[in-house]
């Protein structure tokens, strides 16, 4: 068709680039290993931080979820789709946060997006860390409002762009970052936004669960008071194993995105059963307090290992490792490499990563044993010998 004929000829350059992404298909249930087109690999690459996504009694409170409420929520939050099953998980994370109340989104996707453009629009100023997740910088994006990037973790540069005029000034901020593992500077953050008059949005995807007590993640409710952090965006589908997420703030925030965000009005709520799911699993990560202190030491056999074998990794103390190769070919031959050794790492590759930090994304997961790290590292040594000595061959 007359202005589409380019599609075939981007998809071309995807592949000449090795830029072109292709799904797997996996044939169990997520864990330490997966089944991958029918082989059986070490599972290094999911999200799943406390391993909990296949765990047996969050599957039977599914099960008894669907008994009860059914598959689907009918219809959307406002109509006639809210059920009992979601008002209680949302008293139950506004608990866990320590805030007044918690609003749950279909995914971590829509609440940062609908967030954003509920709170934002011309006249406004939105400033986000260059490495933000996608959806936060989708949601600044088309807000309307003017959108400026501060350079990673520099809260200096992040006080130059809120210096100017501006109705309402939002500062935005992965918790974890998603690709390299380190978390915003949240103290500094604060200081900030008091000094210039602005409220902080912080997405805790990567760290709910994983840290703090119980799991609640980097925005402490001990520490950081709801006038210090207003809006606090938690997710379901990594450490708690699910799916969906969650917006947690005050009464008149909350409202506010009942009545004007337009990815919660307008989209099917939850199916209930999910929220039933969610409840269990919430309270397995708060109680089990032995799969964070697991991760905290799994992480650092790796990175000990990994150094040893002489990879330069940055300061990550999250589940998050990245081996950054810096060409996206290379970061293909290292995750194949891997592969062809029974682990299973995903090559990242931009634009989900800045040109020239291709890279591993290495993720570790309470249900990973010290043999199974000690296996990765193994194949990661293995694998890059073998990639330079084809190299010096060419």
């Amino acid at each position: 068709m007359p202005g589409f004929s380019d599609l075939q000829q981007k998809l071309d350059a995807l592949r000449s680039g090795n830029m072109y992404r292709k799904r797997r298909n996996v044939g169990s249930r997520q864990g330490r290993t997966i089944r991958v087109e029918g082989r059986e690999l070490l599972n290094f690459c999911s999200n799943d931080y406390l391993g909990l996504a296949g765990d047996h009694r969050i599957a039977e409170a599914l099960k008894a979820g669907v008994g009860h409420w059914g598959v689907g929520a009918g219809a959307s939050h406002l109509v006639c789709g809210h059920t009992e099953a979601h008002d209680e998980l949302e008293t139950t994370l506004a608990e866990f946060t320590g805030r007044p109340r918690a609003l749950v989104y279909s995914s971590g996707y829509a609440a940062n997006v609908g967030v954003i453009n509920a709170l934002m629009s011309l006249g406004d100023l939105v400033c986000e860390d260059r490495l933000n997740h996608a959806s936060l910088l989708d949601g600044g994006w088309i807000s309307r409002a003017r959108f400026a990037w501060y350079a990673h973790l520099d809260c200096d540069d992040l006080d130059r762009q809120l210096a100017s005029e501006a109705n309402r000034k939002l500062i935005v901020s992965d918790g974890t970052f998603s690709m390299d593992g380190d978390r915003c500077r949240l103290d500094e953050l604060v200081n900030v936004a008091r000094r210039r008059d602005a409220w902080i949005m912080v997405d805790d995807a990567h760290g709910m669960g994983v840290h703090g007590a119980e799991g609640v993640g980097l925005v402490d409710p001990g520490r950081y008071s709801v006038e210090d952090v207003p809006v606090l965006v938690g997710t379901f589908g990594k450490a708690f194993g699910t799916s969906g997420a969650f917006v947690a703030g005050s009464e008149t925030l909350i409202e506010t995105l009942i009545q004007r965000s337009r990815n919660y009005i307008y989209t099917t709520a939850m199916p209930p059963a999910i929220a039933v799911a969610t409840l269990a699993s919430l309270a397995i990560a708060r109680a089990e307090a032995w799969r964070r202190d697991r991760l905290e030491d799994l992480v650092q056999r790796f990175r000990e290992g990994a150094t040893r074998l002489g990879f330069t990794l940055p300061q990550s103390a999250s589940p998050i490792q990245p081996l950054i190769v810096g060409d996206p070919q290379a970061a293909l031959d290292m995750s194949h490499g891997l592969e062809e050794r029974g682990c299973l790492c995903t090559a990242i590759r931009p634009p989900s990563v800045p040109e020239g930090t291709s890279r591993l994304r290495v993720t570790l997961t309470a249900a990973h044993t010290d043999a199974d790290v000690d296996r990765l590292l193994c194949a990661l040594g293995d694998s890059r010998s073998a990639l330079d000595q084809a190299r010096s061959t060419r």
